[in-house]
C-alpha cells in the first residue's frame, strides 16, 4: 500500500532511464566532436590512460578504463592497426604485452584535447556551474 506521498512508478523518473538518456546526449556530442578522428570514447580513453601511465599492460588498461578483457583486446587491436599504439613484450614477464603510445597516437591525443573538453562542457551546458560540480561529485559517488 502506498502512502499519499508515494508517486506511481514512471519510467521517465527512474535513475537508470535518466542516466541512459544523459549518456546518449554525451555520446552524440562526442561523436559530433570526434567524427573526423574515427575514435570511439573507449579508444580515446585508452589512449589517454596509456599516455598518463607512460606504458600499460592490457590488464592494467582494462582496469583503468573499466572495460572487460574481450572489449579492451578489441580496442587495443584497432589502435595497433591504426598505428596509434604499439605492443612489445614485457622483459620482466614474457606472458605480458606492454602498450605504449606512438608519436602518431600522442599527436592525435594532443590534437583532440580541446574537443574532449568541449564534449564535457557541452554535455553539462544545461546546468549552472554549481550544478555541474554537484552533478559530477554525485556521479563520482555512484561509481
Amino acid at each position: 500500500m502506498r502512502s499519499e506521498d508515494d508517486q506511481p512508478y514512471t519510467v521517465e523518473h527512474q535513475a537508470g532511464f535518466l542516466l541512459r538518456r544523459a549518456h546518449q546526449r554525451s555520446a552524440a556530442i562526442f561523436q559530433d566532436q570526434f567524427a573526423a578522428s574515427g575514435l570511439t570514447p573507449l579508444q580515446f580513453t585508452s589512449l589517454v590512460k596509456i599516455r598518463d601511465q607512460g606504458r600499460a599492460s592490457q590488464n592494467l588498461l582494462g582496469r583503468l578504463t573499466h572495460a572487460d578483457p574481450a572489449t579492451i583486446m578489441g580496442v587495443i587491436n584497432r589502435l595497433v592497426e591504426r598505428g596509434l599504439i604499439r605492443k612489445s613484450g614485457d622483459p620482466e614477464d614474457k606472458r605480458k604485452s606492454i602498450l605504449m603510445l606512438t608519436s602518431k597516437g600522442l599527436n592525435l591525443i594532443e590534437s583532440l584535447e580541446t574537443a574532449a573538453l568541449a564534449v564535457s562542457r557541452e554535455t553539462l551546458a544545461p546546468l549552472t556551474s554549481k550544478e555541474q560540480k554537484t552533478f559530477l561529485r554525485l556521479l563520482a559517488k555512484l561509481t
